[in-house]
């Protein structure tokens, strides 16, 4: 027997996947920028980038690059990000009647 998936998951997760490597470029680019004193990315533009799709991206470029990841303000905003996404997810679920 065979489960098929879903276009709204393909489209989804796809979605995901280009906006992950988006945050994960922005956020490198962003560390890059500030070893060499350059104009820096803003973090609203990185918190943006997370908010509309790249969140794993960012808590990867969190944690490879190690950017932002002493600033308890930006933490702080991220993991809104963060337990929204997981919000929107579970309610979609929900809905959906996959749980």
């Amino acid at each position: 027997m065979t489960s098929a998936v879903s276009p709204f998951v393909l489209y989804a997760a796809a979605w995901m996947a280009a906006l992950s490597g988006w945050a994960l470029l922005l956020f490198g680019f962003d560390k890059w920028r500030a070893g060499r004193g350059g104009r820096r990315v803003p973090e609203a533009t990185l918190l943006l980038a997370c908010a509309v799709g790249g969140w794993p991206g960012g808590l990867a470029g969190m944690f490879l690059f190690r950017h932002k990841s002493a600033k308890t303000s930006f933490q702080l905003k991220f993991a809104a990000v963060v337990a929204a996404w997981v919000g929107a997810v579970v309610a979609t679920a929900l809905w959906l009647g996959w749980v």
